[in-house]
């Protein structure tokens, strides 16, 4: 079980954020990047899930600047409401507030790694090529990523997309490809858009489980 926190940012906005510890020493931090869902009961779990493998896990609530204590589940309203507060928010504010994050984990004398999931995945990318610091970077299914492909990692970075997702079509995975042919990117059979949510539609159990494998393995190699 977790716990809720407030950071600052360097613009001195205070966000919100969860925070899930191991039961002994942690391997490192990882910043868990929200959907436009908010830190709702599915990205706490997710925290939780990465914690009992050994991470501190930090999830900012990045809509704060917008909507303080924005959550909502999956269904078609929510999903319009969230996109409402998504498009009252600047990628730099956000950005900013992953680094907050990213900046709390350091302060524990972690190393830090970042995760996120379709918008989050977006925000993990730009965590990559914006926030100092970062060890370790995975995007899941991030729609903006190819607008942002000239940007050019700092840390390493892994990618998942969904093969039927139909948000993100293939021209965007292969211009990241071409752009960065030697980020390891994974393309899931059949997995369609938010793949490893548990609590939506297009959950995909054998996607999600090897992609999270491929995750850790990742962090394991870039964190400890």
């Amino acid at each position: 079980m977790g716990e809720m926190l407030t950071l600052t940012a360097e613009d001195g906005h205070r966000l919100a954020a969860y925070r899930a510890t191991p039961a002994g020493a942690p391997r490192a931090g990882l910043v868990v990047v929200q959907e436009i869902f908010g830190v709702n009961s599915h990205i706490k779990s997710v925290c939780d899930g990465f914690a009992a493998d050994g991470y501190t896990a930090l999830a900012p609530a990045v809509f704060d600047r917008v909507e303080p204590g924005f959550e909502v589940g999956y269904k078609p309203e929510d999903i319009e409401r969230g996109r409402g507060v998504r498009g009252k928010l600047g990628m730099d504010d956000m950005v900013r507030d992953v680094r907050a994050a990213v900046t709390a984990l350091a302060a524990a004398g972690l190393k830090v790694g970042v995760v996120g999931y379709c918008m989050g995945g977006s925000l993990a990318w730009l965590a990559a090529t914006r926030i100092d610091g970062l060890r370790a970077a995975v995007g899941y299914y991030g729609g903006a990523i190819a607008e942002h492909a000239a940007e050019r990692p700092r840390c390493p970075v892994l990618l998942h997309w969904g093969e039927t997702d139909q948000s993100i079509p293939s021209d965007h995975w292969q211009k990241v490809a071409v752009v960065h042919p030697t980020i390891p990117m994974h393309v899931y059979k059949g997995a369609g858009h938010g793949f490893n949510c548990d609590q939506r539609a297009s959950y995909d159990a054998a996607s999600a489980r090897l992609a999270r494998t491929r995750t850790l393995e990742f962090f394991r190699q870039h964190l400890g």
